[in-house]
């Protein structure tokens, strides 16, 4: 039996799950990432199986500050926003759920909404023009800080307590190379989940795999509740 340890980058997940499997309730999207991780857990390295050993899932709580909105000229309260109150809820739901570490860090003091980057690149190709901008065209900004070092400090824990055999990361970025490389010189698998997102060439030398258990349209899949 594998002992099998899954860190999650919960800014990643949001995102992709957004794009992959389209906008849910923060109940919904809770389950669904329950159900992605334990289809982890159902895969089987060659005869040996994988047991669950804990789920960790790395993000911020929502910001509760005033933000200047550069197009509107207007100071929006975050805490009143939706996706601030569907934030609190989600993170709610994952803490009560079976197997599940949650482990926040916090946003930047001064988060901004900034032009989406193809709304920036037709700008400057005179494709569209400054009149014709929307709140629409603005995304909300926020740095996360301590998230990376919390995911390398329970790799480094897991690893030097001898907790697991096994480490699954769902990521995207390279920020993780320094703790994988820990691991695996202390003979941990690692395996990298990227659900589906290109990777640069060079980080296949500092990893033991890549492992991306659901396709696009794989979520609608049955999605065990596995709560506490």
């Amino acid at each position: 039996m594998i002992r099998t340890a899954i860190l999650v980058d919960g800014g990643f997940y949001r995102k992709r799950a957004k794009h992959q499997w389209g906008v849910k309730t923060s109940e919904e999207r809770a389950s669904e990432l329950s159900a992605y991780c334990m289809a982890h857990i159902k895969k089987k390295d060659g005869k040996q199986e994988r047991q669950l050993y804990r789920i960790f899932y790395y993000d911020c709580a929502p910001s509760k500050r005033s933000v200047y909105h550069p197009l509107t000229r207007e100071n929006i309260d975050l805490d009143k926003s939706d996706t601030y109150t569907w934030t609190l809820a989600f993170l709610e739901e994952m803490k009560r759920r079976r197997k599940f570490a949650i482990r926040l860090g916090v946003l930047a003091e001064k988060p901004n909404y900034n032009l989406r980057p193809s709304v920036t690149k037709d700008l400057l190709n005179n494709k569209r023009t400054l009149k014709s901008l929307t709140e629409r065209d603005f995304e909300f900004h926020a740095q996360q800080k301590g998230v990376d070092m919390r995911i390398g400090i329970d790799i480094a824990s897991l690893v030097y307590k001898h907790q697991v055999d096994q480490i699954i990361l769902i990521a995207g970025d390279s920020d993780f190379v320094p703790a994988a490389k820990l691991a695996r010189r202390e003979g941990i698998d690692f395996i990298l989940d990227p659900m589906g997102a290109d990777i640069k060439a060079d980080l296949f030398e500092h990893i033991d795999g890549l492992e991306t258990p659901w396709k696009h349209n794989s979520a609608n899949r049955s999605q065990s509740q596995f709560e506490k």
